[in-house]
């Protein structure tokens, strides 16, 4: 193995370890408790060697964000139906709260339904568009209508506007409506 890459091995080796930590303190703490020094300490390098990879905090929420639209579409798509589908998807925001907070709730410099949006997110808003029976060009407002959907379920009941035990009631109804 040349030095070069060598150093390109280690270099996304540290960036792996930045965006892992930064999950954890994340889901430990929540975003306000992610800081550029702790995360230092964390991952057991100095603030500049971080900011060799990321521009700050921002960049390091959008790469989490990132991975979190990877795994919630690799997620999605092994599911089949709506109602599969819909339910993994309350399941994943559940699971993962401040993961999810970065992906749909905290502001990151990520381009949404734009020709520079990313693979990633473009993925998990197929897997929606899939379900939905929208085809590859279909009806993209109603495939925003169901994440819309999915989107205040999670923010609703999570911030405990909507009691938690009537959640499968709820989802079956949005299913339903749409199944129609």
């Amino acid at each position: 193995m040349t030095a070069q890459a060598r150093r390109q091995r280690d270099h996304a080796e540290r960036e792996r370890l930045i965006i892992a930590a930064a999950r954890e303190l994340a889901e430990s703490d929540g975003w306000e408790g992610v800081t550029t020094r702790r995360l230092a300490e964390r991952v057991e390098y100095s603030q500049p060697v971080l900011y060799t990879h990321f521009a700050g905090k921002d960049a390091i929420m959008a790469a989490v964000a990132l991975q979190g639209f990877a795994e919630l579409a690799d997620e999605l798509r092994t599911r089949s139906g709506l109602a599969a589908v819909a339910a993994a998807y309350l399941d994943f925001a559940e699971r993962s709260p401040a993961l999810y907070d970065a992906m749909f709730s905290r502001a990151v410099d990520l381009p949404f339904a734009t020709d520079e949006t990313p693979p990633a997110l473009r993925d998990g808003f197929d897997q929606l568009r899939r379900v939905v029976g929208a085809g590859e060009a279909g009806d993209d407002v109603l495939t925003e209508v169901l994440w819309s959907a999915l989107h205040g379920l999670v923010t609703l009941t999570r911030g405990r506007r909507l009691p938690r035990e009537l959640q499968e009631q709820r989802l079956a109804r949005l299913v339903e409506m749409f199944t129609r």
